[in-house]
């Protein structure tokens, strides 16, 4: 008999992270001492009739209100027949950005590898099993931290020493008084004069640049330091082919786009307009482990790189099956405080700043499914609330 979902329960939990807090407008984490943030997110459990679960924690309320939406749809069916249920979603969510599939996708394909026995980048078709990794970083802070271009480059030298082979700066934000180009173009080169020659350096504004102007005028230091790309500068949340393919057209500097570009056609189409160098890929917001996987093939075929976007066991597994990947992101880190992943995980999975070995990668789990076991006594201990639809 063919495996059936009998019964799908999400639940919302938050987790502390300490000495965090947020930049004036209250939108990007930054280091703040003595303070505590507290993380919402959801634990999600597809149960079947034989006895095994799909799981996977992530994802955010928007997502889950989708979740919610369509999640009564799946029950009865047989959890493998997953590119059916991601075509069915993808329709069903037509109005929306679609970000309530990633999560039940990723939790099929866990039920999927936990049925077969085997992890999924063996599913997907292993490439890889140790990732080269690169040092992502928090957003500046007043609080003394990441607050100078010293500090930066300081800490890329920590980085280096460590062992990662790449650096990534996400800069200042907050209210206008944070956002200096000059203090932007500082940090450029100060991180590059440290370290340029023995790392690849990004650079990610994260949409913080308010003109044409301020974007080139840091995109021509990312030039003089010869950075590996440059992402996401402009105000338009990271979505107009025209402005970075214009953009694209007066730097020498690698443009990386598409971590906001929802759907697999509007991504496509960013590709072939020739607005981007690198695109990007997410299992949690692009549809599941399905849809990242749909993304990287589509970038193979027009001879692009994808790099995943932040750290997680669903990532590790589709670089594991992506020749035309570059890096692993471990993000948020930050000389003075944790990164913001949940700890949620039994055993010695971790996405810390001490994760990686001295070649400067990390493993891909290799148990069944995401290969990751989920302290659920946690996750349970700290719930708000949650649905279940059977």
């Amino acid at each position: 008999m063919a495996p059936r979902i009998t019964r799908i329960q999400s639940t919302e939990f938050s987790y502390p992270i300490e000495d965090v807090g947020t930049d004036t407008h209250g939108f990007n984490l930054t280091y703040e001492p003595g303070a505590t943030t507290e993380r919402k997110l959801f634990a999600l459990r597809i149960e079947t009739d034989t006895g095994i679960a799909g799981e996977y924690v992530g994802g955010n309320s928007p997502a889950f209100a989708q979740i919610n939406t369509v999640a009564n749809y799946l029950i009865g069916k047989n959890p493998l027949h997953r590119e059916r249920h991601w075509s069915e979603l993808k329709r069903a969510l037509r109005k929306y950005d679609r970000m309530g599939i990633g999560p039940l996708d990723v939790a099929l394909w866990d039920f999927a590898g936990k049925y077969h026995d085997a992890p999924i980048h063996e599913l997907l078709g292993t490439y890889r099993e140790r990732l080269p990794t690169y040092a992502s970083t928090y957003h500046a802070d007043d609080s003394g931290g990441l607050n100078s271009p010293e500090a930066y480059a300081d800490f890329a030298e920590e980085c280096r020493d460590r062992g990662f082979p790449g650096f990534k700066i996400h800069g200042w934000g907050g209210g206008e008084e944070a956002r200096q180009i000059d203090r932007e173009i500082a940090t450029v080169h100060a991180v590059g004069d440290r370290v340029g020659d023995e790392m690849d350096l990004m650079l990610d504004p994260a949409c913080e640049y308010e003109t044409f102007g301020d974007a080139l005028k840091v995109g021509k230091a990312c030039d003089e330091q010869e950075f590996f790309w440059y992402e996401d500068p402009y105000r338009d949340g990271g979505i107009s082919q025209h402005a970075h393919r214009k953009l694209g057209e007066h730097l020498a500097t690698p443009i990386l786009q598409t971590e906001h570009v929802r759907g697999l056609e509007p991504f496509t189409d960013f590709a072939a307009s020739g607005a981007t160098d690198f695109v990007r890929a997410d299992p949690e917001y692009d549809g599941g482990i399905t849809g990242a996987m749909k993304r990287a093939r589509v970038a193979e075929g027009f001879g692009l790189d994808v790099e995943f976007h932040a750290p997680g066991p669903a990532q590790r597994h589709c670089i594991a099956a992506t020749r035309n990947a570059n890096y692993y992101e471990l993000a948020l880190v930050h000389p003075k405080c944790q990164n913001t992943q949940p700890p949620v995980y039994e055993g010695d999975y971790t996405d810390q700043l001490d994760a990686i070995d001295d070649a400067g990668t990390v493993p891909v789990p290799d148990g069944p499914g995401l290969g990751v076991e989920y302290d659920w006594e946690y996750i349970e201990s700290r719930a708000l609330g949650g649905r279940e639809y059977e």
